[in-house]
């Protein structure tokens, strides 16, 4: 390990707010000190209760994050965020606006904002999500929360990722249900209709009351008894209600010995898809641009040259 990985990983651990973001910055841009990082802090890691925040866009997701941490530093607990916005397809770029939502957590101590861009990653996280949370984890934090770029339909990787997954809606969707997709559907721990101030909110109630008992009748052996909340996150209504949920879910996991499972599904998803990203690059490297171009010259199509790359590795690392 270098003098510099190593001074960074004995900071984080000592719970050094720049340390925590120097290995979430190298982390992010793959930089190899950042993955030596990792690999020093991981032994430290399992404790965190990692809670994501998802739901279609214009559901109130920071705002309500926002009254989250709130009413978790009152309660004494510390508090890592992790807000992804989504990267421009042009530039890479992103506007990470999150911590200027968040602007009245910026001087506590208890809490760490930090916003990272998609990159391109479809799903509604950051490539580096998973390594941020071990960051924060590491450094000492009672919760981390997710709050994914709200993508809409697609967002079922924060399903992976969380210990407790918080479906939020809010009413004028025109269809609540099929706002969110069925996957967020059957996975989501907590529903909350947010800004229930607004007119239409006593339909989209009905209608996601409707869903869960739906949900029951699809899954009869589910212990956990899903709650249905409102909450008004501009004004803070609502908050102690959801924290209550949430605390109540992380305690059912522990009785249920799901806390552990939940966290071996995150570290096997994260496996998989360093694996993917590690061989897709070895794969390219190897075969150059020659088969790529052949495939935009309509000379090769692109299943026959999808096999042609995996049998190159296979050549590589048996070779006749």
């Amino acid at each position: 390990m270098s003098q510099a990985a190593a001074d960074i990983a004995a900071r984080l651990l000592a719970g050094e707010t720049a340390a925590g973001a120097r290995a979430i910055r190298w982390l992010d841009d793959r930089d190899p000190r950042g993955s030596e990082v990792l690999s020093a802090i991981y032994p430290h890691t399992g404790r965190i209760h990692v809670v994501g925040v998802t739901g279609p866009p214009g559901a109130g997701k920071s705002t309500m994050t926002d009254m989250l941490v709130a009413e978790w530093r009152a309660r004494g607990r510390t508090v890592a965020v992790i807000a992804v916005d989504p990267s421009s397809p042009f530039t890479g770029g992103a506007i990470l606006g999150d911590r200027v939502r968040m602007a009245r957590h910026a001087l506590d101590p208890g809490v760490f904002i930090r916003s990272l861009g998609t990159r391109g990653q479809a799903g509604g996280l950051s490539r580096s999500t998973h390594d941020a949370a071990l960051v924060f984890d590491a450094m000492g934090f009672d919760v981390v929360i997710v709050e994914t770029v709200g993508v809409g339909q697609d967002e079922i990787d924060v399903v992976n990722l969380a210990h407790t997954t918080v479906i939020a809606v809010v009413p004028g969707l025109g269809d609540e249900i099929q706002a969110v997709k069925a996957g967020l559907m059957e996975a989501g721990d907590v529903f909350v209709v947010n800004k229930a101030d607004r007119e239409g909110y006593e339909a989209a109630h009905r209608q996601m009351e409707m869903m869960l008992h739906l949900r029951a009748l699809a899954l009869p052996d589910a212990a956990w008894p899903v709650p249905l909340l409102r909450a008004v996150a501009l004004t803070g209504q609502g908050g102690a209600e959801i924290i209550d949920a949430i605390e109540g879910h992380r305690a059912w996991l522990e009785e249920a010995g799901e806390f552990a499972r939940r966290g071996a599904l995150r570290a096997r998803e994260q496996v998989a898809a360093l694996l993917h990203e590690e061989l897709r690059a070895r794969a390219l490297a190897l075969t150059g641009d020659d088969i790529v171009a052949a495939v935009a010259a309509r000379r090769l199509d692109p299943h026959t040259a999808a096999r042609q790359i995996a049998a190159s590795l296979t050549e590589r690392n048996h070779p006749a």
